[in-house]
């Protein structure tokens, strides 16, 4: 059975497809939008964490910071973009995939990658991880898990892998800006104009298993 997902901030022209209640294509309409996480690092065992460099981060940095997130999907193609704005050196970096199979799956990260896809908990959750253990796997992993917790709040939980070890977590807690990312918040410090995503991220850390 399919249900539509009624959104009063969506233009009656605009159209989208329809999904099953709780798969991963109805999970990303209703995180779409412009989101502000407050992110914090903890060791494993739940102590404070003040900088996950020594931890082998993909983007390394001090702790507690404020990310801006826009999540932009149309029902069959993703773009997320993740935007530090305080608290570290502001960076932005992008993301993308489209709906394969009912699952998403994300452009390459990079030669030598795992392949990274987003799966279903039910409504409201996903996870975004390796497809197969593999190789490239101990190399750098980390789990994405990112639930709806109430209307317009979410938290997004990460497990960070370095060489096959667990080395830290990451914790944020989210509110949604904006139901739409059509445009740069006035809290994006790259400034109001310009596109919101940049050029899909890739990284060259799985280079040498190619």
């Amino acid at each position: 059975m399919s249900k539509s997902l009624p959104d009063i901030n969506t233009p009656a022209e605009t159209s989208y497809p329809t999904f099953p209640i709780g798969s991963v294509g109805y999970n990303l309409m209703l995180m779409r939008g412009t989101w502000h996480d407050q992110v914090e690092l903890f060791h494993l065992d739940g102590r404070p964490l003040e900088d996950d460099t020594a931890a082998g981060s993909g983007t390394p940095g001090p702790s507690p910071f404020d990310n801006l997130v826009y999540l932009d999907f149309d029902g069959h193609r993703l773009q997320l973009t993740n935007v530090h704005f305080r608290g570290r050196t502001p960076t932005a970096k992008t993301f993308t995939g489209q709906l394969r199979d009912n699952l998403l799956v994300f452009d390459p990260l990079g030669p030598g990658a795992y392949e990274n896809i987003g799966v279903s908990g039910g409504v409201g959750i996903l996870t975004f991880n390796a497809l197969r253990l593999n190789t490239a796997c101990k190399v750098y992993m980390e789990p994405d898990f990112i639930m709806l917790t109430a209307p317009g709040q979410r938290v997004r939980h990460t497990v960070l892998y370095r060489d096959g070890v667990a080395t830290r977590t990451l914790t944020a807690r989210g509110v949604r800006l904006s139901p739409t990312c059509d445009r740069r918040h006035e809290l994006d410090p790259r400034g109001s104009d310009g596109p919101v995503h940049e050029t899909p991220f890739r990284s060259s850390i799985w280079a040498h298993l190619g």
